[in-house]
């Protein structure tokens, strides 16, 4: 059975900004201040991305005073990883099969 990797998340993990943000929350939940300095980008292209994120569902927010902590959602990234490791699997053995037919 070949499984079917979301187009639309492939584009959102497309961006480097937005790429380096979710290698950021996978260590750790992290306000807007906070990925400003550490991105350098300026916040509202920053928020506009993280809207994008959380949109996509790989990302969930918690309001903390007059902040919003951003973290990352694994079992988002773990859909994706088991859906590519499914289309390795299919790939090696349709390899397989075109190896034992192969002149």
């Amino acid at each position: 059975m070949v499984t079917s990797v979301d187009s639309d998340v492939l584009k959102v993990l497309a961006d480097p900004l937005r790429m380096q943000i979710i290698r950021l929350l996978a260590h750790e939940a992290l306000c807007t201040t906070h990925l400003v300095e550490e991105t350098g980008a300026r916040q509202t292209n920053l928020s506009n991305h993280l809207k994008i994120l959380r949109d996509a569902g790989l990302v969930d927010t918690e309001p903390c005073g007059r902040f919003t902590y951003y973290s990352l959602r694994p079992e988002a990234l773990e859909v994706l990883a088991a859906e590519f490791a499914g289309l390795a699997a299919t790939a090696r053995e349709a390899a397989a099969a075109h190896r034992k037919r192969s002149c």
